[in-house]
């Protein structure tokens, strides 16, 4: 060591040349690190330690000055954690002075936590890293000072100036490290609420009483609205094949269980508008509102409306809405009650072959829907007006005076619009206008 005549010689060169790693060397890799310790002697930290509890109040005081956010009482539980955190970074600086190789795993759990801690005013990560530069900048000072009296060659004193900076970058990191894991774990306790909730809402059963708690509610982060909306989900594929889906927070969402879902409150129905983005290659069918005391019935009839698209009854598309498919949806509801309806309304077409029965079917609905003349009827099927008086004569000879019955026409409307729903996925298309 050199001795303390050097002291103003090497003082204030060492001091900018530590600004300037600390506001600009990059990031050391592991092994690089592991070198730049073991380069400083093992007596700096029989020199360091027996001053390291003034070392603390220093920086203590520092901080409590330039960062107002972490100026607490030191008796408080937010005080006694500062304090923990400047004595331990400190000593465990020394100790690695003396052994590098030292294990450190215990010591730097303090710091992972520092990065989780709700003490502090503000963004946590932002206060604990300036925290730590004020700190380092402290630390420097003094043992500089301390270092220069006891005659530290400069070169030496330049290396501790790097290994401070190392030794700060990598506290910074153990503590964003805690800080994101904070956060993934707070995200799925969330995820988990919304889950909870979600299960609780669909099992409700029309029972206010069974309805989540207020608790649960606040924990999962949505209020249970007055009125909800769910949408069943159907998987072309693996969901694993998929990217994961960020959905809008607005929605509760499962695509876990064995029929995925998602539910939202009805004021938010516009929630479902990226469905095609946030689900590329799946199905979904959007129920109908409901009281969300019957979120069940909802999602029931969501899946419905996904069956009878998977069915090919209801036109393919990814999104299906309820809401524009009602009478379908009612007509289809009970195959065993259309199919009694169908085949008593329509009994007079019995024997007739299937060719002649889907003709006349259509042209008596379109007669029965707009109650038009011949030409009329004509243009909407696209036949000639001939053929649409002739189907309408052997339809007299098939049903007579019943065609003037309201209820009868009734009950041929409700059948006939039944049949054609139920026909579409077996429908072939046939050109041919000759009866």
């Amino acid at each position: 060591m050199a001795g303390p005549d050097q002291e103003s010689a090497t003082g204030r060169p060492v001091r900018i040349a530590f600004d300037s790693l600390l506001s600009a060397a990059p990031a050391r890799r592991s092994d690089d690190l592991v070198d730049l310790w073991s380069q400083l002697p093992r007596e700096l930290a029989i020199l360091f330690r027996p001053t390291a509890q003034d070392l603390a109040q220093e920086i203590l005081r520092e901080i409590r000055l330039t960062i107002p956010a972490l100026a607490k009482p030191v008796e408080s539980a937010a005080g006694k954690s500062i304090v923990e955190g400047i004595q331990q970074a400190i000593l465990q600086f020394v100790d690695r002075l003396a052994d590098p190789t030292a294990p450190q795993a215990d010591r730097a759990q303090l710091f992972r936590d520092l990065g989780l801690h709700e003490i502090y005013e503000g963004p946590i990560l932002d206060v604990l890293q300036m925290a730590y530069r004020v700190g380092a900048r402290v630390a420097w000072r003094h043992m500089a000072r301390v270092g220069e009296r006891a005659g530290v060659p400069t070169t030496t004193l330049c290396l501790l100036a790097e290994a401070i900076f190392a030794y700060i970058d990598e506290l910074s990191a153990l503590s964003i490290e805690g800080h994101a894991s904070a956060q993934a774990r707070a995200v799925g306790i969330v995820e988990r609420r919304r889950r909870q909730l979600l299960e609780l809402l669909l099992s409700a059963a029309g029972d206010a009483k069974q309805l989540p708690s207020r608790r649960l509610a606040d924990a999962a982060k949505w209020p249970v609205p007055p009125r909800v909306v769910a949408v069943a989900i159907d998987l072309d594929e693996d969901p694993a094949e998929y990217p994961a889906a960020q959905f809008d927070p607005r929605i509760l969402v499962d695509l876990e269980g064995q029929e995925p879902c998602l539910l939202a409150a009805e004021e938010h129905q516009d929630a479902f508008k990226d469905l095609p983005t946030d689900l590329p290659g799946w199905r979904a069918a959007v129920g109908p509102a409901v009281d969300a005391t019957d979120a069940g019935e909802s999602l029931r009839w969501a899946r419905r409306t996904l069956a009878l698209v998977d069915r090919g009854i209801l036109p393919a598309a990814q999104v299906t809405w309820f809401d524009n498919h009602m009478s379908s949806l009612w007509l289809l509801n009970d195959p065993l009650l259309v199919a009694e309806i169908i085949e008593r309304a329509l009994a007079p077409m019995a024997k007739l072959t299937t060719k002649q029965r889907r003709k006349l079917s259509e042209t008596l609905l379109t007669w029965l829907e707009t109650r038009g003349s011949a030409p009329e009827i004509a243009q909407l099927l696209d036949i000639h007006p001939q053929t649409v008086r002739y189907r309408m004569r052997q339809l007299d000879r098939l049903f007579g005076s019943r065609l003037n019955n309201p209820d009868v026409r009734f009950d041929l409307e409700v059948a006939l619009r039944a049949q054609r729903t139920h026909d579409r996925q077996d429908h072939d298309p046939d050109d041919d206008d000759e009866d």
